[in-house]
């Protein structure tokens, strides 16, 4: 497609509050995906395009958890293969399932993660005492799942994961977002890699848009670091509900 002004002009800022937002709690690709869609990119080059900028501006904020010691890459790297394994799984299966189905069980998922996210007064703050070997299947099979999520379907995927790390993985909020950051990272870049395999990516539009992924990335993660607590969990519920609205109302459309 011919890109103009007024594409770049949509989809860079939509993608730094996007990229915002993700760094911090996951489900950026609530507001950068439509942003594509909304500038006029074809579906499928808008998911690749996106892929592309959203993995870029994900290397950063897991760089900077990972230096500012919120990410323990040894502890994190089963999690990140299970997501990777998950997220191809997931690709695969979204060709033999219809759309509607898993919409049906989306619309009946988000409760339940509200529900987790309101149940305590707030997010863990610090680790919590666990079994490490039992922490770590937990949120290897964690990463799992939401890696077929991530690949079957998408937005919100990193808020689901922020979740399963710290109340069922009972890590801390920050620990959790930098594993989070890394385990999205992988679910990412395998569909990304697919995308861009097959032609749908547009590099100049993607490129540029990761800039202001960069940017976004790079303000949430010190975002988390300064305050991790009491950011997260608001913003959280805002993901939530929006996920909640977007796929009722396409459901019922």
């Amino acid at each position: 497609m011919e890109l103009d002004l007024i594409t770049f002009l949509i989809v860079c800022p939509l993608v730094f509050l996007g990229a915002l937002v993700d760094a911090v709690a996951g489900g950026g690709g609530l507001i950068a995906l439509p942003a594509y869609l909304l500038a006029g990119v074809p579906a499928h080059m808008a998911l690749g395009t996106n892929k592309c900028s959203s993995c870029l501006g994900t290397v950063v904020s897991a760089f900077r958890l990972w230096r500012a010691g919120y990410l323990h890459v040894g502890a994190a790297l089963p999690a990140v293969v299970c997501a990777f394994l998950g997220s191809v799984g997931g690709a695969k299966a979204a060709l033999l399932v219809p759309e509607h189905v898993f919409q049906i069980l989306l619309v009946v998922m988000l409760p339940v993660a509200a529900f987790f996210v309101f149940r305590k007064k707030s997010i863990p703050a610090e680790r919590e005492p666990m079994d490490e070997r039992r922490r770590l299947m937990i949120i290897a099979l964690s990463a799992l799942v939401c890696g077929a999520y991530d690949g079957f379907y998408g937005p919100g995927a990193g808020t689901f994961m922020l979740l399963a790390f710290t109340f069922w993985g009972r890590l801390g909020v920050k620990e959790a977002s930098g594993e989070m950051k890394a385990v999205n990272l992988a679910s990412n870049t395998a569909a990304f890699v697919t995308f861009a395999a097959t032609g749908e990516v547009i590099w100049a539009l993607g490129l540029t848009a990761a800039l202001f992924g960069i940017a976004g990335h790079y303000i949430g993660a010190g975002l988390v670091i300064k305050n991790g607590t009491r950011i997260v969990r608001p913003i959280i519920a805002v993901v939530l509900v929006i996920l909640f609205v977007k796929t009722g109302w396409e459901l019922l459309a």
